[in-house]
């Protein structure tokens, strides 16, 4: 198991050694979140790499990643376990004749017929240390489940009706992320450290394309970066996050493109642009507009 980082420098190099770049700030807030066991609660833009920190800390740790991927209609029971009624019927039709009814009840809900979802998987001992538990897109839940969620990450503990209570014996390391497509409870902020992961500047981007898509050239891959900071300030339904940056990149690797142009960029809008109306208004002239904003911004390598 890789000991926790003892500093924010080592923080920032192991995140890097996972091919994470990071602020310094958003370097303080996990080394924070390990140094002192909160929760961490991210927010911003799709696309800007809340996700991505999750698996760079399991990935750099050595520990195991547990993704509860949030939806609307989540409950309790999805987020924690679920009993194997298939083969509970099975057990209860093999055992009908002269069955005694009160061993059947025992071994019916045993751990047998138990299957783990996240948050109890998360609770129980793994090799390698406490796992690393990634909440996901927790604003497309509701109240409810965040107000159990709340119970949840306070004692680190869940209950199960016919076997007991299930405490962690060591505290996973939660990350929780939100899009902001709604505000969460403050209840629940308040038991995390927050950060909020905003989109990077060219320097940064420059430097996690060079990292994630590192068989793009350097002329490519700062008019890429160029072109997507410029798409940002334009007037969209939904701006490309940095992963959109990442793909378009490898995108142009793989069709031997070695610089932008508005014919390569009308092609291949659809790795940065996920809504048919940004794409019309992207296409033609205006992608060349963007282009040349772009270009007269560049230094000279």
């Amino acid at each position: 198991m890789t000991p926790v980082p003892a500093t924010i420098d080592e923080t920032v190099e192991m995140l890097t050694e996972a091919d994470y770049v990071c602020s310094r700030a958003l370097a303080t807030v996990v080394f924070l979140s390990l140094k002192l066991g909160r929760p961490l609660f991210l927010e911003g833009e799709a696309g800007v790499g809340k996700t991505e920190i999750a698996k760079a800390l399991a990935a750099g740790l050595g520990r195991r990643l547990i993704r509860l991927q949030c939806y609307e209609g989540l409950d309790a029971g999805s987020a924690v376990y679920e009993w194997n009624f298939a083969a509970q019927m099975v057990a209860i039709r093999t055992a009908e004749a002269g069955a005694d009814r009160g061993g059947l009840r025992a071994e019916l809900f045993s751990d047998d017929y138990l299957i783990r979802r996240p948050l109890l998987e998360a609770m129980e001992p793994q090799e390698g240390g406490p796992p690393v538990l990634l909440i996901d897109e927790l604003d497309r839940t509701d109240e409810p489940f965040e107000a159990f969620l709340l119970e949840a990450l306070s004692d680190f503990q869940v209950t199960i009706p016919e076997l007991g209570t299930v405490k962690a014996a060591e505290p996973p390391i939660v990350i929780l992320t939100s899009n902001r497509t709604r505000e969460v409870h403050d209840a629940l902020k308040r038991r995390c450290l927050y950060h909020w992961v905003d989109y990077p500047n060219f320097e940064r981007e420059m430097e996690i394309v060079s990292a994630r898509a590192p068989e793009a050239k350097e002329v490519l891959s700062r008019e890429v970066v160029a072109f997507v900071q410029k798409l940002r300030t334009e007037d969209l339904f939904k701006k490309p996050g940095v992963a959109e940056t990442i793909d378009w990149a490898k995108c142009l690797v793989a069709l031997d493109a070695i610089q932008l142009s508005p014919q390569v960029i009308a092609d291949t809008l659809g790795a940065i642009l996920k809504y048919q109306d940004d794409i019309q208004k992207i296409q033609g002239s205006e992608a060349g507009r963007i282009l040349e904003e772009a270009r007269a911004e560049l230094a000279p390598v």
